[in-house]
């Protein structure tokens, strides 16, 4: 099923073979569409297993509230227990393995809810890749030379029907993809690195 749109995002310590990626649906969007949460099941991608409390202070917000949207993620299957690390008294909690994928049919639902989740949604996953880029150019002369030169923010503008930037935003994906499973991942100067892609039609003038 192709999709003009697409976040995804790995769990740290996964293998390339287990990754996968769940479409979200009307009911997984809803439990999804709220800017905490969104930051919530991002940190635990990122930064690995953690408690509410602990994710409350990463974050900025009180245990309460990230208890609480812990739950409704973990009813929506996004987050589960860590069975390796809830031991003491506080319950731990870690990403279900995988990336989300958003499906095009959700713009054309019915639903004012939905469409509201939808705008939520996108709106700060935008906030998201905006937030990244900024952290890297704030602090880019903390990395060597090299990766100086191998990063990139490029912009282009192009004139193309639907058909064509579909295409292109599938063989932009696929390429990336390519390059999860590399050997390379392995080398010794290898770090995590974001990529971001953004295609969107534009009025002229």
């Amino acid at each position: 099923m192709p999709e003009p749109e697409k976040h995804t995002a790995e769990t740290p310590g996964g293998s390339p073979g287990e990754h996968v990626v769940r479409p979200l649906d009307p009911r997984s969007l809803r439990g999804l569409a709220h800017p905490l949460r969104i930051q919530l099941l991002r940190a635990l991608r990122r930064q690995g297993s953690a408690t509410a409390s602990q994710l409350a202070e990463r974050l900025g917000e009180s245990s309460g509230a990230t208890s609480y949207h812990l739950r409704q993620l973990a009813a929506h299957g996004f987050v589960e227990d860590d069975p390796e690390r809830g031991k003491g008294r506080e319950r731990w909690w870690k990403a279900v393995p995988g990336g989300t994928v958003f499906d095009e049919s959700l713009y054309r639902n019915e639903d004012p809810e939905i469409r509201g989740a939808v705008d939520v949604y996108l709106h700060e996953i935008a906030s998201i890749h905006t937030q990244e880029l900024n952290t890297y150019l704030g602090t880019r002369n903390d990395w060597a030379q090299k990766w100086l030169g191998a990063s990139d923010m490029s912009d282009f503008t192009l004139r193309l029907p639907p058909a064509k930037l579909r295409e292109l935003s599938e063989k932009m994906h696929a390429l990336v993809e390519e390059y999860r499973t590399a050997p390379e991942q392995d080398a010794p100067d290898a770090e995590r690195v974001r990529v971001h892609l953004h295609a969107f039609p534009q009025h002229e003038g």
